[in-house]
């Protein structure tokens, strides 16, 4: 499927079919999301997939919407925040890959550029939470592609949703996204025209 249609085809699912989603297809959309860009390479995105009964059900206590984990497969999409540790040596990375060539990046040193670009925690959280919604995103387009639909889902208690899925402290959950062949064929939802999106030309 061409890119722009995948775009025009995403909704947001929420009553799916009972078949699995087959085992190919979740290493493609956690391919897709392996590929997506991710600020200084950091990479921070994680996840669980979540596919028996029985860990669908316990995860179904972090959630009042059902229909989440009536999806024979949900992603858990979260944030390792141990990641910034690993900064210098992520950007040492791309500097080493020439991603810097021909910027005022590339006389930087790894540990210079790292003590620049530390963050508060609010700050940091935002950022690893960005870096997740792109790979989200990614998944999202990869799954039309293969004929499936997500939901992207924010509606959750973040301390339930760790204990169910048995995460440690490093862990963040940013959103759970079930998965799984549509039952169902939604309206394209309203958007905002492209002269409403852009305030100004200069």
């Amino acid at each position: 499927m061409e890119l722009m249609q995948a775009m025009q085809a995403r909704r947001s699912i929420r009553k799916f079919k009972s078949d699995p989603v087959p085992q190919e297809y979740v290493s493609q959309l956690i391919e897709a999301a392996r590929l997506a860009p991710s600020g200084t390479n950091l990479q921070p995105t994680r996840f669980v997939v979540v596919q028996s009964e029985k860990a669908r059900a316990a995860l179904n206590e972090a959630t009042p919407l059902p229909f989440v984990t009536k999806a024979p497969l949900v992603l858990a999409c979260c944030v390792d925040t141990d990641s910034l540790a690993g900064l210098g040596t992520r950007i040492g990375e791309l500097k080493e890959a020439g991603a810097f060539v021909d910027t005022p990046l590339d006389k930087a040193d790894s540990e210079g550029y790292s003590k620049r670009t530390q963050m508060d925690k609010a700050t940091a959280q935002a950022y690893l939470r960005l870096n997740a919604a792109i790979a989200i995103d990614h998944i999202t387009l990869r799954a039309i592609d293969l004929g499936l639909g997500t939901c992207w889902i924010m509606m959750f208690d973040q301390a339930k949703a760790k204990q169910a899925l048995q995460l440690g402290d490093n862990y963040h959950v940013v959103a759970l996204l079930p998965v799984g062949y549509p039952d169902q064929a939604p309206a394209a939802r309203p958007r905002l025209s492209i002269d409403e999106l852009i305030i100004k030309e200069l």
